[in-house]
């Protein structure tokens, strides 16, 4: 009955569910305008019944997932893989990411009807959803087909927790449907069990984001992009939002007074944001180049926008800030500036990440700035000691080499789930 109401609240919702992403969306970005009947279930006639369907929300979750798949593919390889995202910035990654060797598509909006056609579509033989992708109906019709859902890298907020206990009838609904729950650690997973999950569901395999790793073609890469922005000291901010933007460029400015020589590359988390950021930097009269163009040599900020370049960009720099911190967002995944051994820098708002912060922070890899003056300032010491940033680096890397091996223990989940 529940799920019924929930069902039928959505429905009821579906005209401006529809208007938001075709016309609100879709106007800022195409792309939500293409292969929009996916949204409900439509599946191309070439993607095979029978897979196993990952989901990925975005491109955060797509490049988090991305060396799982990989290894996924070469333990299952009868077993053909179809992604799912939300977004087509996600799609777009997982295009550019596996480069035909799996299928992809939108996963449906969670309409009974969307879920039910996807699910009797496809078939799959597994549904493995990374993080906190909640889905009643999704979870409902995967589990009346007998396909068992697992949840992977999971994590639980003790902000999302207190929402889902608001709704505590319908969370126990999704529980009941998850086969196994794999999360981040303890703590998490005490969060879920409240929720409804049977305790003996629940697996602790650490977070899989610990796992990222730079291969040789990636080393290359990095090498070639050092080389193009000569020697000289760099920060970067990554992943910044509106309203975050503006601080980090006001940052630069007062740090250039000190330091003329050095280049920011600013990474702004949405492509949309591109041109804005380009606006607010030519308003501040600062020289800045365009990733996707050719970098000039006087350039004082690096505008980074291009899709799926940020691990490459971290690693350029002598030290990283990870954005959606200096706004109530809850922070970015730190750790892709860590596999360089490049020391993290963050505002105060870090709950998204607050299974990895507490971590770097106790290794000393990562220092937590609470407004834009304590950035600048901390900014100012660690790029006039480049001993300070080198070992905040390497605390960073240290901590994420100690917390590795979440990768194997998740596919030894869906070994079992697979010879069920």
């Amino acid at each position: 009955m529940t799920r019924f109401i929930y069902s039928t609240m959505l429905l009821l919702l579906a005209p401006l569910i529809s208007i938001y992403l075709y016309q609100i969306r879709g106007k800022k970005n195409p792309g939500y305008r293409r292969h929009f009947s996916e949204r409900f279930g439509q599946v191309d006639t070439n993607i095979p019944e029978g897979a196993i369907v990952v989901h990925c929300a975005s491109v955060g979750e797509v490049l988090a997932a991305a060396p799982l798949i990989k290894k996924m593919q070469t333990r299952y390889p009868s077993h053909p893989l179809v992604i799912t995202c939300n977004t087509p910035t996600g799609r777009a990654e997982v295009l550019k990411q596996f480069k035909g060797s799996v299928y992809t598509c939108y996963l449906p909006i969670d309409f009974a009807f969307s879920t039910r056609r996807f699910i009797k579509r496809l078939k799959p033989k597994l549904v493995v959803v990374l993080e906190t992708e909640l889905w009643p109906n999704l979870f409902h019709y995967a589990n009346q087909h007998c396909c068992p859902v697992a949840v992977v890298n999971a994590r639980l907020s003790e902000k999302s927790f207190r929402g889902y206990q608001k709704f505590s009838a319908i969370s126990r609904n999704i529980m009941k449907n998850i086969k196994i729950l794999a999360s981040h650690n303890e703590e998490d997973a005490s969060r879920f069990i409240a929720l409804g999950l049977e305790e003996s569901r629940v697996i602790t395999t650490g977070s899989i984001k610990f796992d990222v790793t730079l291969s040789e073609n990636d080393i290359s890469k990095l090498s070639d992009i050092k080389s193009q922005l000569g020697d000289r000291p760099i920060w970067i901010a990554g992943s910044t939002h509106p309203g975050e933007h503006e601080q980090i460029i006001a940052v630069h400015q007062s740090l250039l007074t000190t330091i003329p020589s050095l280049l920011l590359i600013i990474a702004p988390r949405h492509p949309e944001q591109f041109d804005s950021v380009a606006n607010l930097l030519r308003d501040a009269n600062l020289k800045f180049s365009r990733r996707s163009l050719s970098f000039e040599n006087n350039s004082e900020v690096l505008l980074a926008d291009t899709l799926g370049e940020l691990k490459f960009l971290y690693g350029c720099a002598d030290i990283a800030f990870v954005g959606g911190s200096l706004i109530e967002r809850g922070g970015h995944n730190p750790l892709e500036a860590a596999a360089s051994s490049v020391g993290v820098l963050s505002g105060p708002s870090t709950y998204n990440f607050s299974h990895i912060y507490p971590q770097l922070r106790a290794m000393h890899g990562a220092i937590i700035c609470l407004d834009k003056a304590e950035l600048t300032a901390q900014l100012n010491t660690l790029l006039s000691s480049s001993n300070t940033a080198h070992k905040l680096g390497q605390n960073a890397h240290a901590c994420l080499a100690k917390n590795q091996g979440a990768i194997n223990r998740t596919l030894n989940i869906i070994d079992s789930l697979l010879e069920q």
